[in-house]
């Protein structure tokens, strides 16, 4: 896909206005919490789960004072504070795309109402569990400026699965347990990484234009701004200048 990045399309940033950028910390918050809690450490390096939610929140620009005070609340938690589950979700938007989305919650019952609201309002619809999840897999992505020879032997050599090259770098895929392998060796060698984040990627992807494109975005849009909702994944492929 040289010239088209594949993350872009699958994996938007979210809107950097204030309101938008306030909920989105307030999500990484949460998943930090609920890292340090389900893996009973507030120390990344023996904790998987929390050092994948700390790359997230600084991919997203969350300040690091807000992640060090979080995962200090975390770790000084007692009895009475929230549990958040993962869940996941499924289902369908505009044009047959599949719809993939991570939660976490404290209460099932009102995190699936308010999702299935969304689907009903926006044009898409609520799929049963396993209805769209066989098309994802979960990977790790880093994404590079420099497109060297050099970058792309260090990856392979540390264990990259998969590399595309498009005009914005380097887009390195691996496979979840090999992220940060890959990553520190890059790093090791010099090279700056823009970020490194395990993420859900599609088997294929649908071409999705004109209304549909619209319809779509503003359906994720809407998921996306609910308070359980981590992440939203798509298999759609959009246009450049549909956003």
């Amino acid at each position: 896909m040289a010239g088209h990045s594949k993350w872009a399309q699958i994996k938007r940033k979210k809107g950097a206005n204030d309101k938008k950028r306030s909920a989105m910390y307030s999500k990484h918050i949460r998943a930090i919490q609920a890292a340090v809690r389900s893996g009973g450490s507030g120390d990344p390096a023996g904790n998987l789960s929390l050092k994948n939610a700390i790359a997230a929140a600084k991919a997203d620009t969350v300040p690091a004072d807000n992640i060090d005070n979080a995962i200090k609340r975390a770790v000084g938690a007692g009895e009475g504070a929230a549990d958040f589950k993962e869940q996941t979700y499924e289902g369908y938007g505009p044009a047959g795309t599949a719809i993939f989305i991570e939660a976490l919650t404290d209460n099932v019952n009102r995190t699936v109402a308010d999702i299935r609201s969304v689907f009903n309002k926006r044009g898409g619809s609520m799929g049963n569990s396993g209805s769209v999840a066989w098309q994802f897999e979960k990977k790790g992505v880093i994404l590079l400026t420099d497109t060297s020879e050099k970058a792309q032997e260090v990856a392979i050599e540390n264990g990259a699965e998969d590399i595309n090259e498009s005009e914005d770098g380097l887009e390195i895929s691996t496979a979840p347990n090999d992220l940060y392998a890959v990553q520190d060796a890059l790093q090791a060698a010099g090279f700056s990484v823009e970020s490194g984040q395990i993420t859900m990627i599609p088997s294929s992807t649908v071409a999705v234009a004109g209304d549909d494109a619209k319809k779509l975005l503003t359906l994720v849009e809407y998921l996306e701004e609910l308070d359980d909702v981590q992440n939203v994944y798509t298999n759609a492929d959009l246009p450049d200048d549909v956003e």
